[in-house]
């Protein structure tokens, strides 16, 4: 007779499949533990979240009610958060586990209002969690403002899948990526203004990522591309799978994300495993993920810095050179997906072990 394998539950709002940081984090860890021997239970909360409807708030209640006494249940963020109620109800039965990326407060765009309902319903219901994962160190110390004690967090920062140096476009124009999907907080219409300023030199940005979760964001952007006159320069590509990203990744010279924050940035990780020199900003993680001498990071909003680095960028060819040979340097250090799925079993057998919250 042989022990049965380690279990938990992965609830997840909305489609698993979706093609975000967040949600890619979740499928390798999921396999992740799965390839290590874990039983993963997957279970889907509905749409919406952050903003949950009636139908939605309903199947996360019939979900979490059918788990088991005593189960481990680890809750990806954008829903834990917004469920401090269901949480609450379960805490003496289930084993919580919350999984954030980033805190829902932090997203770019909320009014103050809306702002303060997020933190004060993450606050309540991170209380009540025996344990948070968090996907950077920047995280685990913006926690301590929801009263999350550092016992209680784990750090577990993404893995990186290997990837061949990028060849670059081999043309005269500069070849710039950019990989995010369209909301506020990765700072398209900031690019678009700062690239609106350098017009006289010869560059084409490619952007990479869903036009469909904010389209008033998209919007916004196709309005500021058509105002400068940059039709034939931006290139919005909407969301690619995995081979049209290894192609814009082959042909790019440098990579773009100007975000007002990160949890960590698993786009930059994967710039860096290509080879390419970055431009972002010095917001949450980001300084964690892009080495000094592999980017240049700029103060998050400031359009004068954000201008200045893409010039730089494009006028100074040995500048550009050294951050790409510091990139080259940074992939050999790039964590595995498997080491870190390894770590994420041991933070929930460390955990499951602890005692469990009122």
């Amino acid at each position: 007779m042989t022990d049965a394998p380690p279990r938990c539950s992965f609830l997840v709002p909305g489609d698993l499949g979706t093609r975000t940081g967040g949600y890619a984090y979740d499928r390798r860890i999921i396999a992740g533990l799965r390839a290590l021997g874990w039983a993963v239970d997957v279970q889907g909360l509905g749409d919406g979240f952050p903003s949950p409807g009636a139908a939605a708030q309903a199947q996360a209640a019939r979900v979490i009610e059918g788990l088991p006494d005593g189960a481990l249940a680890v809750v990806d963020g954008l829903a834990f958060g917004v469920l401090p109620e269901l949480v609450r109800q379960h805490a003496r039965r289930l084993c919580w586990i919350a999984l954030v990326h980033h805190p829902l407060s932090l997203e770019t765009g909320l009014d103050a209002e809306r702002q303060r309902a997020l933190f004060d319903s993450e606050r309540a219901a991170l209380a009540l969690a025996r344990g948070v994962i968090v996907t950077s160190p920047s995280t685990g110390s913006a926690l301590a403002d929801f009263g999350v004690e550092p016992q209680r967090v784990a750090v577990v920062e993404p893995g990186t899948e290997p990837a061949p140096l990028s060849v670059g476009s081999g043309g005269e124009a500069l070849s710039l990526l950019c990989v995010a999907t369209v909301t506020p907080r990765k700072g398209h219409l900031l690019l678009a203004e700062a690239l609106a300023g350098l017009k006289d030199r010869p560059w084409v940005l490619h952007c990479a990522g869903s036009l469909t979760m904010d389209e008033a964001c998209a919007a916004a952007l196709v309005q500021a591309i058509d105002r400068h006159g940059l039709q034939q320069r931006v290139v919005l590509h909407g969301e690619q799978d995995e081979a049209g990203l290894r192609a814009l990744y082959a042909t790019a010279d440098a990579f773009v994300l100007p975000s007002f924050h990160e949890g960590y940035g698993m786009a930059l990780a994967e710039a860096l495993a290509h080879g390419l020199p970055v431009i972002s900003t010095r917001a949450g993680a980001i300084p964690d993920t892009v080495p000094a001498d592999a980017g240049m990071l700029v103060a998050p909003g400031s359009l004068d810095e954000l201008r200045a680095a893409l010039q730089q960028l494009m006028d100074d060819g040995k500048w550009r050179a050294r951050l790409s040979a510091g990139a080259r340097v940074a992939r050999m250090n790039l964590p595995t997906w498997a080491t870190r799925s390894a770590r994420f079993a041991a933070a929930l057998g460390a955990f499951a072990g602890q005692p469990g919250r009122p």
